[in-house]
């Protein structure tokens, strides 16, 4: 698992530095690149827990039920994931709706943010480095 953790988070860097390229020219694409570095980052924490989830649900109720609600992450880093979740489904889903360039930086920066906590919180993540391309 150890391994997986590894990939997954370095998955989540990459991710969030895609977003950045593409905030101006694809601000949908940044927003849901904003939530897969979240996504990739939470499926690291939770692979060196020893945990996997096979839906993007589960991992959000495993991020409240585990994280959120037992204090160890703030109700922030909640609000964030689900912002960051519904952004990306009106970025991938949205129809006539799009993501404005403004949210998709906001994206950007409350990942950046949920990375950072979720390295505080982890000494296995902190202690990942990461590949630098």
């Amino acid at each position: 698992m150890r391994q997986f953790a590894k990939v997954e988070w370095e998955r989540a860097w990459l991710s969030l530095e895609s977003a950045k390229h593409l905030s101006e020219s694809d601000p949908n694409s940044a927003a849901s690149r904003a939530y897969y570095a979240v996504f990739h980052g939470l499926t690291a924490y939770f692979a060196l827990q020893d945990k996997s989830f096979t839906k993007h649900t589960a991992i959000r109720s495993a991020l409240h039920k585990e994280l959120v609600n037992t204090g160890i992450l703030s109700p922030e880093c909640g609000q964030s994931f689900d912002f960051l979740m519904d952004l990306r489904e009106t970025g991938d889903y949205g129809g006539m709706t799009q993501v404005t360039e403004g949210n998709a930086n906001l994206a950007i920066e409350k990942a950046r943010l949920f990375l950072d906590s979720l390295k505080s919180i982890s000494k296995g993540l902190a202690a990942i480095k990461l590949m630098k391309k």
